[in-house]
């Protein structure tokens, strides 16, 4: 199945102009942010080909995102590692969401959210959608941009800290990370509540026997 029109024509039938979808990429990595984009489709000129990131090649979600950007109104946020810690990752998805869409020109009047559940605060009403990124356009396009938006970020960063393969992995617990962890260290950009990071930091405050 492909994502469609059907929430948001649903949303527009009950009087809503301004429909936004709203997702985060980035909750499962060791390291990077976590990123939420807020997209609101005009509806006379939507992308072709828009799908859930993830089935998506890094070739094809370029230039969907090239495309959204230069058709829907889009607004990207990334939340830090110091937030992360201090939130916890759930918590830091939803504070990203709604301040992706604090930051859209025109205030929406309903938003389709990806998952089981809405940020707290919103100032519209809004909907979960489970596994929305692959059934409602306006979240596959959240999707898309978000996804590019982070991958760029992580690819910035491993230049600052090779030998992570950040610029392959996103930060996401691969067996190439989790050695360079053991073999490089950990850097400011790594979650140290995650277990991976936290047991390596247990190691290190533990002396040996």
């Amino acid at each position: 199945m492909s994502p469609h029109l059907a929430f948001e024509q649903a949303a527009w039938a009950r009087g809503a102009r301004f429909v936004v979808g709203m997702d985060e990429v980035g909750r499962g990595p060791l390291a990077g942010p976590v990123t939420a984009a807020a997209v609101v489709l005009d509806r006379t000129c939507i992308p072709d080909g828009l799908d859930d990131s993830k089935k998506l090649s890094a070739k094809r979600r370029m230039s969907l995102a090239q495309q959204i950007h230069q058709t829907a109104q889009v607004a990207i946020v990334h939340v830090g590692v110091e937030e992360i810690e201090r939130l916890n990752i759930l918590h830091a998805s939803q504070l990203a969401m709604a301040r992706a869409l604090s930051l859209l020109a025109q205030e929406p009047d309903f938003a389709l959210v990806d998952g089981n559940r809405l940020p707290p605060d919103l100032p519209c009403a809004a909907q979960t959608v489970v596994g929305g990124d692959a059934l409602c356009l306006s979240i596959a396009a959240a999707s898309i941009v978000a996804k590019v938006a982070r991958d760029s970020l992580m690819v910035d960063l491993a230049q600052q800290h090779p030998g992570y393969g950040w610029e392959r992995n996103a930060g996401y617990p691969t067996p190439e990370h989790k050695l360079a962890l053991q073999n490089l260290g950990i850097t400011p950009h790594h979650r140290r509540s995650f277990a991976p990071v936290r047991n390596i930091l247990y190691q290190v405050k533990t002396p040996s026997a």
